[in-house]
C-alpha cells in the first residue's frame, strides 16, 4: 500500500517537502519524535503489535498513538521512500545502560538515508535517546543535534553510536549495514512484544522529546531531563496523574479500554 503523506506531515505538523533534499530530512527527523512519541502501551497490556503500514499507519498517524521502534522507522521508511530518498532498513544491538562490548540481540530498527551523494542515519525509535537530526555517516566526528551531540565510531567491522551525556560519551547501539526486511523485523518484534522477560512487556516505557528536553516515563516516574543537565523527578500516585501525563506532556491520544485504567491503577497502586 502507499503511504498517506498529507495525514503523516499534519500528524508531525510541518509542510510536505516537494524533493528529498537534506532539509526535508532534517525536518522531518526533528519533528516527528516530538509529534509520535515512543511508547509500549500494546505488549505492555499484552496487545499485539503489528507491522504491516496499514497497521502501524492507523495507530501513528490517524489513532494518535506512539509505538517503539519497529513502528517508528517502519513508518518513516515509508515516507522517506514516498519522498523519493533511497533507504536501506537495518538493526542494531542495544548498548544503552550497558558496556561497549555487550552481546545483545540484534533488536533495534535504524535507516540509512541516502541524500544525494551522501548517507545518513536517521532513527525516530530510540526512546529516551532518539536522535532529533539525521547523522552524517562518517566516525570520529562530533554532530550536533537539536539536543544532545552525538559521534559514530567505527569497531572490529561494526558501527558503534555514542551520545555525549554530561561531558561523557555512551555507547547507544552497535550496528552493521546488512540489509534488514520486514521478516526480520518480525521475529525481533514477537519476542520483544510476548517474552514474558521482555521489559516492553513487563513495564510501561514512554518517551517523547521537546525543544531543550526530553520526557520520559518509566511505570510511574515521570522524568524531565533539560539539556542543561538539570532533571526534574516525580512519582505519580493516581491513574488520573499518569492519564493527564501520557495526555498532556506524551500527547498521545489514549484507548478508551478498561485494560489500561486497571493497569494504571495496579502502576500506582505500587507507589501507595
Amino acid at each position: 500500500m502507499t503511504i498517506d503523506l498529507d495525514a503523516y506531515f499534519r500528524r508531525i505538523g510541518v509542510s510536505k517537502p516537494q524533493s528529498p533534499t537534506l532539509g526535508a530530512l532534517n525536518a522531518i527527523q526533528l519533528a516527528h519524535p516530538q509529534a509520535i512519541t515512543f511508547e509500549n502501551i500494546n505488549p505492555f497490556l499484552g496487545w499485539p503489535v503489528k507491522l504491516d503500514l496499514a497497521s502501524v499507519e492507523e495507530k501513528l498517524v490517524h489513532s494518535g498513538r506512539g509505538g517503539y521502534c519497529f513502528e517508528q522507522n517502519l513508518l518513516l521508511a515509508a515516507v522517506l521512500r514516498a519522498l523519493g530518498f533511497s533507504v536501506r532498513q537495518l538493526a542494531a544491538r542495544v548498548l544503552w545502560r550497558r558496556t561497549d562490548d555487550a552481546i545483545t540481540p540484534r533488536s533495534h530498527m535504524l535507516l540509512l538515508v541516502n541524500v544525494g551523494s551522501e548517507k545518513y542515519i536517521s532513527d525516530v525509535g530510540f526512546g529516551g535517546m532518539t536522535l532529533t537530526a539525521p547523522l552524517r555517516f562518517e566516525t570520529r566526528i562530533e554532530q550536533a543535534t537539536p539536543h544532545e551531540p552525538f559521534r559514530l565510531i567505527e569497531a572490529e567491522g561494526y558501527f558503534v553510536l555514542q551520545a555525549k551525556v554530561r561531558g561523557e560519551w555512551l555507547p547507544v547501539y552497535r550496528f552493521d549495514l546488512q540489509e534488514q526486511y520486514l521478516a526480520d523485523y518480525e521475529v525481533s518484534n514477537w519476542y520483544l512484544s510476548n517474552f514474558p522477560g521482555s521489559h516492553f512487556v513487563t513495564g510501561l516505557i514512554v518517551a517523547r522529546p521537546a525543544p531543550g528536553r526530553r520526557y520520559a516515563l518509566s511505570n510511574n516516574e515521570f522524568a524531565v531531563h533539560y539539556m542543561g543537565g538539570k532533571t526534574e523527578r516525580r512519582l505519580l500516585t493516581a491513574p488520573s496523574e499518569l492519564r493527564e501525563v501520557l495526555t498532556r506532556d506524551f500527547l498521545l491520544r489514549l484507548p478508551d479500554k478498561p485494560e489500561l485504567d486497571a493497569a494504571l491503577q495496579l502502576l500506582t497502586a505500587r507507589a501507595a
